[in-house]
């Protein structure tokens, strides 16, 4: 009878604090995610970039979170002063262990802020290339040429050499022609090529010039800017379109073939 009485006293002395502290917890969640909408809806009509909003949203969520937290955990009668000491204590040994992982929030947040490069912009680093697709705290995600994605931790990418692209990239042609070519014609017909095609960007303006003089051919260097979507599509098809247009005007490859002259005596 005295564990029964024990027990109930302790469920009215502790219960209804445990269903307050729980009430408070549960009430948290739901704040944390109305004050992340709300900020999310406030931050839309901001000038900023998607992972700059992203990491505000994420900020306010865990500061309501955790302060609704330390509420409940005083409302059980817990000590909050020990352990937030205790939490700082344990915080230095996970830091310690999670470097790779601190590293790549670090470096996160410097891409976020720095803005080295957009999403929609193409990037080449550390061997690879693609199209940003993602910026997040820990990794920036690329869509390669042939659909499939790059994850690259974003420790890898902060002091590394990086070229951006942007959102436009300048097609490189070197089309040899042979030496009896009409130089003046080649470079008109492939100027009118590059004008009639829809991937090519009239600003700016493409490049046309004699690049090379060997003895056996004449290079001609067709370089226009297309759309970074576009790259691999205006790349072949202009290729392809020049090569009809110089047929079309008699206008020749060069020829692997030599003259031989024999001298007698």
């Amino acid at each position: 009878m005295n564990i029964v009485d024990t027990l109930t006293q302790y469920a009215v002395q502790y219960g209804l604090q445990a269903a307050v502290a729980l009430g408070i917890f549960i009430s948290g969640i739901f704040a944390a995610r109305l004050a992340g909408k709300y900020t999310q809806q406030s931050l839309e009509r901001q000038v900023l970039d998607p992972p700059v909003r992203l990491l505000l949203v994420r900020i306010v969520k865990i500061v309501v979170m955790l302060f609704t937290s330390m509420i409940a955990l005083q409302t059980l009668g817990v000590p909050i002063a020990p352990l937030i000491a205790g939490v700082g204590v344990a915080g230095v040994g996970i830091g310690l262990a999670l470097q790779g992982v601190l590293s790549n929030v670090m470096a996160g947040l410097s891409i976020i802020f720095s803005k080295p490069y957009k999403v929609g912009e193409h990037i080449s680093l550390l061997g690879v290339h693609g199209d940003v697709v993602v910026i997040d705290i820990f990794t920036t995600t690329l869509m390669h040429a042939d659909r499939s994605r790059v994850i690259i931790p974003n420790r890898k990418i902060v002091g590394e050499i990086l070229h951006n692209f942007g959102e436009i990239r300048q097609v490189h042609l070197t089309i040899p022609v042979s030496h009896r070519t009409d130089i003046e014609l080649a470079l008109t017909q492939a100027g009118e090529v590059l004008d009639q095609h829809p991937l090519v960007l009239k600003d700016p303006a493409p490049l046309l010039r004699v690049t090379s003089l060997s003895e056996s051919f004449i290079e001609i260097s067709v370089e226009p800017w297309t759309a970074v979507a576009n790259y691999i599509a205006a790349h072949g098809e202009m290729n392809t379109a020049i090569l009809k247009r110089f047929r079309a005007h008699g206008i020749e490859p060069p020829s692997s073939r030599h003259d031989v002259q024999l001298v007698s005596g």
